[in-house]
């Protein structure tokens, strides 16, 4: 069993933004010599997440203007006094900081339509982390 660690980085230029990532992965995947196993994206930060879905515009709006609804930033959160992200935090912890997919022949298995995306909720931000970890042979 192999295990290859790279990071990629990614700035950010809105409060909340849905950012590509998935060639990047691809990329990682098909460089690693790895032919079947897994592979785990994981950003290291409190206030984003990795989401996998369409990248469909209407879709990426849906899903900021959704986070908006159920999170709202400036809302009457108590974090707010510390810091105004709250909103951020929030809606970090419960979409999550990392997802997992399998590697088959070498090549990253996901859905017709499923991208994997850095979701920035608390930008814009100049350095974000993703940490691409793969396990296999």
């Amino acid at each position: 069993m192999r295990v290859v660690m790279k990071e990629i980085e990614v700035s950010t230029t809105q409060r909340l933004e849905l950012i590509d990532i998935t060639r990047n992965i691809e990329k990682i995947v098909e460089n690693s010599g790895i032919s079947k196993g897994l592979v785990h994206v994981f950003v290291p930060h409190a206030t984003a997440a990795i989401i996998a879905n369409e990248n469909e515009a209407g879709l990426l709006e849906d899903y900021i203007n959704l986070i908006k609804e159920i999170f709202k930033p400036g809302g009457p959160w108590k974090h707010n006094r510390i810091d105004d992200n709250a909103h951020a935090h929030l809606a970090a912890g419960l979409i999550g900081a990392s997802r997992s997919f399998p590697i088959v022949n070498g090549r990253l298995v996901r859905g017709t339509w499923q991208n994997i995306f850095l979701l920035e909720l608390d930008g814009p931000r100049s350095r974000r982390k993703v940490v691409v970890t793969i396990i296999g042979e």
